[in-house]
């Protein structure tokens, strides 16, 4: 399995697109959030992958920087299934709050594509602790329980037992769905070293040296940063690993738009 970053950007991110990405096992796609914007079909096809191979979607929360770009997913699918191109079924996964947005933006916007929604693209409510079977693989989902919008994140199990957890885009406080991950994906917004130039903490977000000491207090194997600011952006690898290294023992990857990981 392998996993493309479309974005890596927080919310007010210019430099680079808003964090989002498709997990692809042997050609089976499962997107994780859209960005801001319709630069998620840019991103998409720079990445090598083609739209109509997108069969599950993840929404995490409500947010704009992760939203937007769903509504054009929206679009895009169902205008493609108008035409006759899109083959099968789509499934938008997210909890209640996300799923009436979504619903109530396509009907008042996308009113032609809207007619898909519960015919061929289903929204699919996900709850607490739930798992569910998506590309093959168990998928729970769990509430990250956010101070600041309903949020969830997602523990994929993966290759005998190797398991990948997503935080979502705020500190982890759920730690036992991440608790010995091979993989685990946590927003950094800045480093420790600039939290008063970025204020992280009024956001309710981590630094660099967070997330790493929280990998590995839990024993994560490998961890990825995303959702950070753009202002240092042609030297974050650097910073962001220099400052990570102090604090985390395992692999560590700040990753760039369109990079791809084999996991």
């Amino acid at each position: 399995m392998k996993l493309t970053m479309l974005g890596t950007g927080n919310a007010l991110a210019t430099e680079c697109y808003n964090t989002c990405f498709i997990l692809d096992d042997h050609g089976k796609l499962f997107m994780t959030d859209g960005g801001g914007g319709n630069n998620v079909l840019h991103q998409i096809r720079h990445a090598g992958y083609d739209l109509m191979d997108i069969r599950h979607i993840f929404v995490t929360h409500k947010h704009i920087d992760h939203l937007l770009g769903i509504i054009w997913m929206v679009r895009m699918i169902c205008q493609f299934m108008n035409h006759g191109d899109y083959q099968g079924e789509a499934y938008i996964y997210s909890h209640a709050e996300v799923l009436g947005l979504i619903r109530d933006m396509a009907g008042k916007l996308l009113k032609k594509e809207a007619a898909f929604i519960d015919d061929r693209l289903h929204l699919v409510e996900v709850h607490n602790d739930e798992t569910l079977n998506i590309i093959d693989k168990p998928v729970t989902f769990f509430d990250i329980e956010s101070t600041k919008a309903k949020q969830f994140g997602f523990r994929m199990e993966y290759e005998s037992g190797k398991v990948l957890t997503c935080a979502g885009d705020e500190p982890l406080t759920v730690e036992k769905y991440a608790y010995g991950s091979e993989w685990l994906l946590h927003e950094a917004f800045c480093l420790y070293s600039q939290a008063d130039i970025f204020n992280p903490y009024e956001k309710h977000h981590s630094t660099v040296k967070d997330a790493c000491q929280l990998a590995e207090k839990l024993g994560v194997k490998n961890l990825l940063l995303y959702h950070t600011e753009d202002r240092n952006l042609s030297k974050r690898k650097k910073l962001y690993m220099e400052e990570g290294s102090q604090y985390y023992h395992g692999n560590l990857y700040i990753p760039d738009d369109l990079e791809c990981i084999s996991l």
